[in-house]
């Protein structure tokens, strides 16, 4: 279907007074320039700016031609089944991970409660069993299922805003990644009645985390969960990075972006690899207790270390993937409140590029009790000692943009100020740990746990400060200023009062429900502590629920220096959030016809022009001055508002119900895995269920990802916009490259623990698994063919020629199958010679990794037939696009192929 331009119930009329800043220069990089005594804007780089009075018009008429009457409003159930739209999507998120929230913290109550008192028969509140799986499932849901996702709900509803997009890239692909995450976190919460969830710590430590120590099926149940979150991230990553790299409006390059936007950009880029890197850590623990194979388990000689790899290259980078969004918030709302620019804005951008590299190469720290020799140790100390210096520089940034400026003291500011306050706090105590002889006395003990929470939990106060500071352009109403401040000053007391007893009882060993009496009185404190943090957010949930349906209205921008995109649209923003096509070309953010921008048509004056419904012309209504700076930056002096546009007949679709069919289905499968043991199901009644909910949710899951593809939906497109570094590349092929990036990682997981299993088990001790090239060879040569009829294919389709492409494509599909045959009848025959996956280390490598790489095949297959059955009715003559992702799909399953033939079958 193609949907018309919506307009949803969200869109009120504006206020018809105009929304004045008359101290404040409107610029899409995040700048304000405040407004001296003498008439004169004084800019914080130290450029001036004749001041201006800066009105920016817009009426309700202006969106109205966005009508779609199809979709459905946000009073109905049914919107949020079937939403794609990026604003509706943040709701979702923001409003789940608050969920998880609450659970984590009830959690932790349980925690705070059985450590008042050292344990004893009459003070016991939980299990010691309990105790364990309590901590470690508040460990795994705060740091997964409520942290990232409360900062990518703020990312989905702003960032498209702030770079002048309609929508995100794919948002089908944003729908589903919202479901597959919320459909993680239930499954994970089934984990706790299959007789009981994980309880080896979040960290998930080898062997700890194999069924011989934790042999419940809600462990498994945990393990995929997991799995099927780091499923919703990559689906995000892949879609954000498209979106933020392909869809900025025309003038607003990297350097111009606003500093949220930049640190969701690199939070986005460190996701994209470290989970992927995770991904490869939990499918090998998933196996391991599942299929039986013996990667992590005690006959393994590296599969403790092994695992501390996998999972530290993926966790310190997380600490950063945690904190960059709050970090991006903090910068806003400092610029906001403070009504100047982020002193040394290049610097500060600068410095957190650094940090995103850096924070691939700190790893080790975490292991300094391993071991490692010192030599690597020493490396790695001065790696984590190094990373601390750009964060100094961020600091400073911050500390000297409020010098510089006059505060104003609104509860969005207060929450950042006290999470900057927070996090040096967190900081300096980490760089103690950064030093090997002082991390020998802290590891294991309170003070890394107190460390962690000023760091990661302090990000969640400044994050608490962007949804008071968004809350009004979400709802169009203001909260309750009084009760914001007043929640913030009961968290801050109970924050504190929380963590950092915690330093004074360093001595307690982590993640044990006893203690040394003479600890008593500051775990007593910090019991209370965090009783008080916890009921603070009941402030907050009442003031923003009241809020929502009965604060005081606003108009597009209630905060006097807020100067993103985001504040030149009603509040809350339509469904396609412009009245036109965003521009900054000029300097100064405007709206252009999106048809005369397709057409090519531009105001002789070289501003933008506007088709008004009388036929006439007119150009952009406010030409303020405007000033590009050296550093790049650019000063925009209004919004212009046209008071009509006139808009192409393909807009972007916004409803599908497939995204959450697809959830639903995933979870159903994995509901269903979670019952397998040793590659095989229980016997009797549940062994059935779980066959028959594995077999239901393969088939809704492979149907609905195929009514998705054949579903007609027309997504956003952009015309004239910054596409640097992918230049003119379509939104599918850079997708597609993007999730090569990750899939790279996730095969360079494999690899890099096949490698570091057979150095410690003595590489030329090692046997290869099979002893026969042959049949590699043979899947060599397969492959390989299988790329030259799917470069036949694509010239076929460009050639127009219908039966060429659809005999290429079936000559792939056949090759493919015999690759398939042919490992299968190797498999079928080490197997009848007594090896299988859990026969041995070296059987298991095998198996498993060319096992995900056969899994890369059959997912390569299905596309195949899909294009097929559609090539065979005249598709892809015209656009031969999807043939051609496919190809690069296809050939990178091959290339992995070469890599993995000469490690398994010859060295």
């Amino acid at each position: 279907m193609t949907d018309e331009s919506p307009n949803d119930d969200r869109t009120e009329s504006r206020d018809e007074s105009d929304v004045r800043s008359d101290a404040t220069d409107r610029r899409p990089d995040g700048g304000t320039a405040v407004e001296s005594d003498g008439g004169t804007d004084v800019h914080s780089d130290g450029g001036t700016a004749v001041g201006t009075e800066l009105t920016v018009p817009a009426r309700k008429a202006d969106y109205e031609d966005d009508s779609d009457h199809d979709f459905p409003g946000m009073g109905t159930i049914r919107r949020w089944f079937v939403t794609t739209n990026h604003k509706d999507v943040g709701i979702l998120y923001i409003v789940t991970s608050l969920f998880f929230l609450v659970l984590g913290g009830v959690l932790a109550w349980l925690l705070r409660i059985q450590l008042w008192a050292p344990r004893t028969p009459t003070t016991t509140v939980l299990e010691p069993l309990a105790y364990n799986q309590a901590v470690s499932a508040h460990g795994l849901i705060m740091v997964f299922w409520f942290l990232s996702p409360f900062a990518f709900g703020f990312a989905n509803y702003i960032v498209p805003l702030q770079i002048g997009a309609k929508d995100l890239a794919f948002p089908r692909l944003n729908a589903l990644s919202y479901w597959l995450y919320l459909f993680s976190g239930i499954l994970f919460g089934v984990s706790f009645f299959q007789g009981g969830t994980f309880a080896g710590g979040w960290t998930m430590y080898a062997p700890l985390n194999v069924p011989t120590f934790t042999p419940d099926v809600g462990a498994s149940t945990a393990v995929l969960a997991l799995t099927l979150f780091v499923a919703s991230v990559t689906v995000s990553s892949v879609n954000f990075l498209t979106s933020m790299h392909k869809m900025r409006a025309e003038g607003l390059t990297l350097r111009r972006l606003p500093l949220f936007t930049w640190s969701i950009l690199l939070t986005v880029w460190m996701m994209l690899f470290a989970f992927a890197a995770l991904l490869a850590a939990l499918i090998i623990l998933s196996s391991d207790r599942l299929l039986g194979t013996t990667y992590f388990t005690l006959e393994s000689p590296a599969g403790s270390m092994l695992w501390a790899h996998l999972f530290w290259f993926f966790g310190h980078p997380e600490v950063y993937i945690v904190f960059f969004p709050a970090l991006g918030v903090m910068a806003e709302v400092f610029q906001t409140f403070t009504g100047r620019r982020i002193v040394g804005r290049k610097w500060f951008i600068a410095a957190m590029v650094l940090v995103a590299l850096q924070s691939f190469v700190v790893w080790m720290h975490h292991m300094f009790l391993t071991t490692i020799n010192l030599q690597i140790k020493t490396l790695f100390m001065i790696t984590t000692i190094g990373i601390s210096l750009p964060f100094d520089l961020m600091v400073f940034a911050l500390i000297y943009t409020m010098l510089k400026g006059k505060i104003q003291f609104k509860t969005p500011f207060l929450f950042v100020f006290g999470a900057l306050l927070l996090f040096i706090i967190g900081g300096i105590t980490g760089v103690f740990l950064g030093a090997i002889v002082l991390d020998y006395e802290f590891r294991g003990t309170y003070w890394v746990v107190a460390h962690f929470h000023y760091v990661m939990v302090g990000g969640v106060t400044a994050l608490v400060g962007g949804l008071y500071y968004w809350f009004p352009k979400i709802t169009g109403r203001m909260y309750d200023e009084f009760l914001g401040k007043l929640h913030f000053a009961i968290y801050f007391v109970g924050f504190n009062l929380l963590y950092f007893p915690l330093f004074v009882a360093w001595e307690t060993p982590r993640r044990v429900f006893d203690y040394a009496p003479a600890l008593i009185p500051w775990h007593q404190l910090a019991t209370i502590g965090a009783f008080v943090l916890g009921l603070s957010f009941t402030i907050m949930f009442y003031n923003l629920a009241k809020s929502a349906f009965s604060g005081e209205p606003v108009g597009d921008n209630p905060w006097e220096f807020a100067t993103t995109a985001e504040w030149a649209v009603p509040s809350p923003p339509p469904l396609e959030n412009f009245p036109g096509l965003p521009t900054y070309r000029d300097g100064s953010l405007a709206f252009r016809s999106e048809r005369r921008a397709i057409e090519g048509g531009t105001a002789t004056d070289g501003g933008s022009s506007e088709v008004r419904s009388d036929g006439g012309e007119q150009t952009d209504c406010l030409r303020d001055s405007s000033e590009v700076r050296s550093d790049g930056g650019v000063t925009a002096s209004a919004t212009a508002t046209p008071t009509d546009h006139d808009h192409d007949d393909h807009h972007a679709s916004h409803a599908s119900i497939w995204p959450f069919v697809v959830g639903v289905g995933t979870f159903l499968l994995f509901v269903g895995l979670s019952g397998m043991q040793d590659a095989a199901f229980p016997e009797g009644m549940m062994g059935s269920v779980y066959v028959s909910l594995t077999v239901l949710g393969s088939v809704v899951t492979l149907g609905s990802l195929v009514a998705m593809a054949l579903e007609p939906f027309t997504g956003p497109e952009l015309v004239d916009g910054e596409t640097w570094p992918f230049g003119d590349l379509e939104y599918g092929k850079v997708g597609m490259w993007i999730f090569l990036a990750s899939d790279v990682v996730l095969f360079g997981g494999f690899i890099g623990a096949y490698v570091f299993t057979r150095v410690a088990f003595g590489w030329t001790a090692w046997e290869p698994i099979p002893s026969n090239p042959i049949p590699g060879l043979m899947n060599t040569y397969l492959l390989l063919t299988s790329s030259f009829t799917v470069v036949l294919a694509l010239v076929a389709a460009e050639k127009k020629n219908k039966w060429g492409l659809v005999a290429s494509l079936t000559t792939t599909f056949v090759l493919g199958v015999g690759f398939l045959v042919n490992k299968g009848i190797e498999w079928d025959h080490l197997f009848h010679e007594g090896l299988w996956l859990s026969s041995n280390i070296r059987a298991s490598t095998f198996f498993l990794t060319t096992g995900l790489h056969a899994a890369h095949v059959i997912v390569g297959l299905i596309v195949t037939l899909y294009l097929i059955a559609r090539a065979m009715r005249g598709a892809y003559l015209e656009d031969n696009s999807s043939v051609e992702y496919f190809g690069l799909y296809w050939h990178f399953v091959d290339i992995v192929w070469l890599f993995l033939f000469p490690l398994f079958y010859i060295l």
